[in-house]
């Protein structure tokens, strides 16, 4: 295992890093270091400024399209937007989606879907959580029911983020009852502006607006947007969930807000406390330990062996990383991390009473949300028993 760059890849980092200072918008990394609510304009702006450069879809092989970059380029280049303060990227459409129709799209599916979402022009959703199936998955019962050559789609998906941005969304649908639950799915893309499609918003503890409720009552769906092979859709949603486990881990997200966590602490007067020090080194440590972990992967795949199959566990230790840094920085401020008036951070203002900070306000509103990251994406009880069974054995 080698976990040093190579000349190449430094002089590659270089590049980024200066490509990066120079394009990100000046008022979005403020936001990102200052953890306020970027806009979906503030998202969009980002993406498309990647996508003009041909790096929104950074993990597309050259034939579809993206930079053809090797794993490790892939993973300095995020790295580099993290530290920088860029937005993640929406990883809906060019992470999650896009990989699904290159390996199991039929050419004119690649040539419809691909174009809009590596320039970032299309917004894209995930419809895969329902009411009953979260962890367990393969209990989807949304259903969609072939009359000739269009699929009737009937139930409703939950938990769908940023779906009231969504142009299309790509859902999990039940096509068959026979045989196990696994066998009768299918992965179907449906047009969010098709009749009888419904968001409805889930306003969470804080006031925020990030999660949705999307209902199908007959919506029609040409058969041409079916991925692969009707029934066959468990094969191509693990595909997917693969990418979207190892992209929870958000390694890079990690290392910034480790970052912010240590300013906060110098700030709010805290950093000469040998014991929240104490706290501080214990999360670090776990940080670099994780991105070893990565490194670990990262350093197979260039080797051509066989990475290991440990994306479970890379989501266990990321999402716990998350919801400890958020509480180090709640601890960090104190009281001064429990206001957040929504309308008045949306007018661009907070912090402005006695001992309030920029960057304050939000801290217990981030605190909240982060107790999702053990659960979404396959929840950490059940990514335990995959590992193992898959890497103990």
């Amino acid at each position: 295992m080698d976990l040093a760059f190579t000349p190449e890849e430094q002089a590659f980092r270089e590049e980024v890093r200066a490509w990066v200072t120079s394009h990100l918008p000046a008022d979005i990394a403020h936001k990102v270091h200052n953890a306020l609510e970027l806009t979906r304009e503030d998202h969009q702006r980002w993406a498309k400024i990647l996508g003009a450069k041909g790096w929104l879809g950074f993990g597309w092989p050259k034939e579809f399209g993206g930079p053809g970059w090797t794993a490790i380029q892939k993973h300095l280049f995020e790295e580099e937007c993290a530290l920088a303060g860029a937005p993640r990227v929406i990883p809906f459409g060019p992470v999650m989606v896009a990989p699904v129709i290159m390996a199991f799209g039929n050419a004119e599916q690649q040539q419809r879907f691909l174009p809009g979402i590596a320039s970032g022009e299309v917004w894209w959703s995930q419809g895969y959580s329902e009411p009953g199936s979260g962890s367990d998955l393969a209990s989807v019962k949304t259903r969609a029911e072939r009359q000739g050559n269009k699929y009737i789609v009937n139930g409703q998906k939950t938990w769908t983020t940023l779906g009231q941005y969504g142009e299309w969304i790509f859902c999990l649908v039940r096509t068959s009852n026979e045989g196990k639950p696994q066998t009768g799915i299918s992965f179907l893309l449906i047009d969010m502006k098709s009749p009888g499609v419904t968001v409805r918003p889930i306003i969470m503890l804080d006031g925020g607006h990030e999660v949705n409720e999307v209902f199908f009552d007959n919506v029609e769906v040409p058969v041409e947007n079916l991925i692969g092979e009707e029934n066959k859709g468990w094969t191509y949603a693990k595909h997917l969930l693969s990418h979207e486990r190892t992209n929870i881990a958000d390694i890079n997200r990690s290392k910034r807000e480790l970052e912010r966590l240590k300013r906060i602490a110098k700030r709010e007067g805290v950093w000469e406390d040998s014991r929240f020090r104490d706290e501080i080194a214990k999360l670090e440590v776990d940080v670099v330990a994780l991105e070893m972990l990565v490194l670990r992967v990262l350093s197979a795949e260039k080797s051509g062996k066989n990475s290991l199959d440990i994306a479970g566990l890379l989501k266990i230790r990321g999402s716990e990383i998350q919801q400890r840094y958020s509480e180090l920085m709640m601890l960090a401020a104190g009281p001064f991390a429990l206001p957040l008036i929504r309308e008045a951070m949306e007018a661009g203002w907070q912090g402005d009473f006695p001992g309030g900070e920029v960057g304050n306000a939000p801290l217990s509103s981030t605190y909240f949300n982060l107790r999702k990251t053990t659960i979404y994406g396959g929840s950490n009880e059940v990514q335990r028993n995959i590992v193992a069974q898959v890497v103990l054995g």
